[in-house]
């Protein structure tokens, strides 16, 4: 059997058993950012399995596409040494949602085997959980397979959970003897990792909810889970030991031969290329496009290692994005995506290649001269960053080369260069600072902000602003005046908090004997403090003697939301858990914003929750301390490092709350007293990556204009609904059911008219065959009294056919129904799919009713026209 017959075949075995057939899932995962992914087959039904999500089918059936090449699933190592590992893969699977459990689940999956794939009982060897007594049973005693053909597996084979907590239960599987000719011991032998028998089928019994504390209770509605590769059971089912060789492979094997010079197909370079188009292509269709970060930079991972691999064949110049016209026409039929943006596949891979093919040859020079000169099998770790760094390499292609080479890569050394080029970069200046000859920062900074908020400095060095060469660059001058419009000074001591960890640096004002200028921004370079002046009004030279003012209200702002977010910080791990730690932060005098690791949006009970710790500890007003001590003693004392800081050997403690409820390492300037913040409120909660989360919150001033101005609106609406602002939720409510009530009221009415107009309906029935068919788009008709309708219609029929469509804003609502004599023939969502893939929709129901729509109103003209002949052809 071919792919696409057993895909066919396998979807087609579970609908004929009440199963709905759903399409495959996004590999983008939707709203759930614990994964990279999807990666299995039960990723879409997630939220059903935990009872967040109801749908109206209790047993599903899919071919699900699934992606491994990154986060916890990371197959991308393995993929073409093996002959099993993919990052792209097809997972068919059955599910029931509390419908079916253990005895039903055995015997499809037993009947799908050996029934209607025919594969003899012999060569099969089941496997379940060691406790699983009823499992067993049905095995041995219902289903009758041969005891010496069956193993009792532990926990880590043969148990499954979602996670620490919550639904989890014991597995069952199914291995497929490949022969006595490949080494490997059956399931549970002491050398049953071989090659000899391969799992093709996994059934998850999801019994029971794990508690925090370990226990399990037994779930109120059981449910299933399996999984079959695709891969896997068409390598048994084309007598074939590897995925490889089956035929998705064997024509992508072929083309990318050619590409890259007619190579023998059993190559592994060829076979990283093959597996690595399928991801790249469908990732793509999918919407993932080669960028930095996330899923875009493990996207690009696979793109230039299929590159680089291709090259080191012989393929000259840009080759990979060619093979997308090869799957298009292996899996085109089956993922329709795949052809409707193949024209945009192909010029994202193009572009990848081609920014590749430019760094590819330095760095593959760079990379030979470094392993030429190497004493051991040691690839330095700077000579891996320079790669990184300059080339684009990602780490993992060069591991890939040292692989082959039998080298290995210093990984500590990477990890130390990386976090190097991380602190220049957070060292390097906002102001686009040219570093040159001319400019040196050389010295150190006295910084006395602690306990001053003024004081006299000394001007150590000037730097004046060069636009006529270049915007950003910056000349060291011995004088600047008032024609200078932007200036950097640099002093020996300053009451100025440099930017760092988050808080913005101060403003205020600098003054001199003849002379004053605004200090503008405050940063920092190494140990200097870079001092941004404007506004000057007289020369100003390195010696002179300023004063320097830091703008306390701002100051004042900035320091309460900063003391803000250590208590936010606290709050929130204790509302939401340990897991909880600061992702980055922004603090100025307006408002506070704050970035953090938590895996799905924080319900808005929680956020009252921790709007309401914040403030009680605000309320308590206690001593906001700070101390300094080495490092160890800090961590013994509990304190958590904050996002992007760097310390030293000694450290600035600070603690505020009760009883120690917040202690955090900060150079920051706070509030002496938690009380002083004022007040806390919350503006806003958001996510902002894959499982980080932003709340944006103000204090203080800003938090009493935030209230005053939702008080401002509270009383526009109450005067606009001519009610108190203590009445408006009751007056809302009343709206909201009046409206209801006359949208209830309207829709009667709508099916009323359009029961009336019946009449005139059947003037529009056709004669096929003998069989009676009204198929017809109706206006201005509710499409939920379409039902209802179609009800009406084969009843005055008798015997017949009906198709409504209730076209409107851009939709198509469609309802087909089929009398209960002819429905052996026709059947009511046979039709509907038919119809909604023209008007681009879908939709599906019972042989006698079904229901869909689509969003292409434009076709439904030329959709009507094809249901006579379609129905012709089944009377």
């Amino acid at each position: 059997m071919k792919s696409s017959e057993i895909r066919s075949a396998f979807l087609e075995f579970f609908r004929e058993r009440g199963h709905q057939v759903v399409t495959s899932s996004s590999l983008v995962p939707a709203d759930d950012p614990t994964l990279l992914f999807t990666n299995a087959g039960m990723n879409q039904f997630k939220d059903t399995f935990l009872g967040r999500e109801k749908r109206d089918y209790s047993r599903a059936t899919t071919s699900q596409k699934c992606v491994r090449a990154g986060g916890k699933h990371n197959d991308l190592e393995n993929v073409g040494y093996t002959a099993r590992h993919h990052t792209f893969f097809e997972m068919l699977g059955n599910f029931s949602f509390g419908d079916y459990f253990k005895r039903e689940a055995i015997g499809f999956a037993w009947d799908f085997l050996t029934k209607k794939l025919g594969l003899p009982e012999e060569k099969l060897w089941i496997t379940v959980y060691k406790d699983d007594q009823e499992a067993e049973d049905i095995w041995l005693k219902e289903m009758k397979v041969d005891a010496s053909r069956f193993s009792r597996l532990g926990e880590k084979d043969n148990f499954w959970s979602m996670g620490d907590t919550g639904p989890c239960g014991p597995c069952s599987e199914i291995f497929f003897d490949h022969g006595e000719n490949i080494a490997g011991d059956p399931p549970g032998g002491p050398n049953d990792d071989g090659d000899r028998y391969i799992e093709i089928w996994n059934m998850v019994f999801m019994q029971f909810n794990r508690t925090a504390d370990g226990e399990m209770h037994p779930l109120p509605r059981p449910s299933i889970d399996t999984g079959m590769g695709l891969e896997r059971i068409a390598a048994v089912m084309q007598g074939v030991h590897s995925n490889y060789e089956i035929d998705l492979f064997q024509e992508l094997l072929g083309d990318a031969s050619q590409l890259v010079g007619g190579v023998d197909t059993t190559e592994a370079s060829l076979r990283v290329i093959a597996d690595h188009i399928r991801s790249c292509t469908f990732l793509v269709a999918d919407g993932v496009m080669p960028s930095n970060d996330g899923r875009g930079y493990t996207l690009r991972r696979i793109i230039r290692r299929a590159c680089r691999h291709g090259h080191k064949l012989g393929a000259e110049g840009a080759f990979f994005h060619k093979l997308v016209a090869s799957l298009v026409r292996i899996m085109g039929d089956a993922y329709p995506e795949l052809k409707n943006k193949q024209a945009l596949i192909e010029r994202a891979l193009l572009q990848e290649e081609e920014q590749f093919a430019k760094t590819l040859g330095k760095g593959m020079r760079l990379l030979e001269e470094s392993l030429a000169s190497l004493k051991g099998n040691v690839i330095p770790g700077d000579t891996v960053f320079t790669l990184y760094d300059t080339y684009g390499f990602p780490v993992d292609l060069t591991e890939d080369i040292a692989r082959e080479r039998n080298m290995i890569v210093d990984k500590a050394g990477f990890d130390t260069a990386l976090e190097a080029q991380r602190q220049r970069a957070r060292a390097a200046s906002k102001f686009g600072v040219d570093y040159n000859d001319q400019l040196n920062f050389d010295g150190k900074t006295e910084f006395t902000g602690y306990e001053q908020v003024s004081g006299e400095a000394v001007i150590t060095g000037l730097f004046a602003e060069q636009k006529e060469k270049k915007e950003g660059s910056w000349q060291a001058v011995q004088q600047v005046s008032s024609q200078d419009a932007s200036v950097i000074a640099i002093v020996d001591r300053t009451p100025f908090y440099a930017e760092s960890g988050g808080q913005v640096g101060d403003t205020g004002t600098v003054t001199w004997n003849t002379g004053s200028a605004q200090v503008r921004d405050t940063q920092k370079q190494g140990d200097v403090f870079v001092h941004k002046l404007g506004g000057i009004t007289a020369s100003l030279q390195v010696g002179d003697t300023v004063q320097l003012e830091v703008a306390v209200d701002q100051r004042g702002d900035t320091s309460l939301n900063h003391s803000a977010t250590h208590l936010l910080h606290a709050a929130l791990r204790r509302v939401l858990g340990d897991h909880v730690t600061q992702k980055g932060s922004l603090v100025n005098p307006e408002r506070l914003r704050f970035d953090f690791s938590h895996f799905e949006a924080v319900k808005p009970e929680e956020l009252r929750e921790i709007e309401r710790i914040v403030n009680g500890q605000i309320r308590a007003n206690t001593p906001v301390e700070t101390e300094l001590m080495d490092m160890e003693t800090a961590k013994a004392k509990g304190a958590m490092a904050l996002f992007g800081e760097k310390y030293a050997d000694e450290v600035r403690v600070l603690s505020m709350g009760v009883d120690g409820f917040s202690v955090e390492l900060c150079g920051g300037i706070h509030a002496s007293r938690t009380g002083d913040i004022g007040a806390f409120r919350v503006v806003s909660e958001s996510g902002i990556a894959a499982g980080v989360r932003r709340i944006e919150a103000v204090t203080g001033k800003g938090a009493d204009h935030w209230v005053q101005g939702r008080l401002k609106e509270l009383q526009q609406a109450s005067g606009s609904l001519k009610v108190k602002p203590e009445e408006l939720p009751t007056k809302i409510s009343q709206l909201v059911a009046d409206i209801k009530e006359r949208e209830k009221e309207i829709a009667r009415l709508k099916q009323k008219l359009a029961s009336s107009g019946s009449a005139d309906l059947m003037s529009r029935v056709a004669d096929i065959k003998g069989v009676k068919l009204l198929a017809t788009a109706l206006e201005g008709v509710d499409p939920k009294s379409l039902r209802d309708m179609v009800d009406q219609l084969k009843n005055k029929l008798g015997s017949g056919v009906v198709l409504l469509a209730a076209p409107g804003n851009g939709k198509v609502p469609l309802a087909a129904g089929v009398t209960a004599d002819l429905t052996g023939k026709v059947k009511a969502g046979d039709l509907l799919k038919m119809v909604a893939a023209q008007v681009g929709g879908k939709g599906g129901g019972r042989p006698d009713f079904a229901q869909g729509g689509g969003s292409q109103p434009e076709h439904l003209s030329s959709a009507l026209k094809s249901v006579p002949a379609w129905l012709e052809e089944r009377v």
